[in-house]
């Protein structure tokens, strides 16, 4: 894993983000924001209801563990006009844009650019920050 830090990106020089609460990562296309249990616990503590209900209301079973369901539009049910769990949201939606799928490469990581209005503003994040989020280091 050290290696992957001595290579060269093209993030060298670092990536500026701050997420604008847009909701565009939360609507739209379907796809699975996976949760673990520790995650499970968190958000039923700030949401004031019990692990097993939050599993039957908003979560599905997926890969021996959870994922948060969504809408028939592909909404995330947390999303109503803002994310209702932002401040103990999943790591998957902490981390993103920075997935290794947006920054396998620099065209990629434009495609990435031009959904997320929050790309580019806010905060330097180190290459040594991004891999570290890249890890699981977070």
């Amino acid at each position: 894993m050290e290696g992957l830090y001595q290579r060269s990106y093209f993030f060298d020089a670092g990536l500026r983000f701050a997420c604008q609460c847009c909701g565009d990562c939360c609507t739209g296309a379907p796809g699975i924001v996976r949760v673990t249990p520790a995650e499970i616990d968190r958000i039923a503590h700030y949401l004031g209801v019990k692990a097993t209900d939050l599993k039957s209301s908003h979560l599905a079973p997926w890969e021996g563990g959870h994922r948060i369901r969504e809408r028939a539009d592909g909404r995330c049910l947390f999303f109503e006009a803002g994310c209702r769990i932002y401040a103990v949201r999943p790591r998957q939606c902490r981390t993103f844009p920075f997935w290794f799928t947006n920054l396998r490469s620099e065209a990629r990581w434009q495609k990435t650019c031009r959904a997320c209005p929050g790309i580019g503003r806010g905060r330097l994040y180190t290459k040594t920050e991004i891999l570290d989020l890249l890890a699981g280091d977070d």
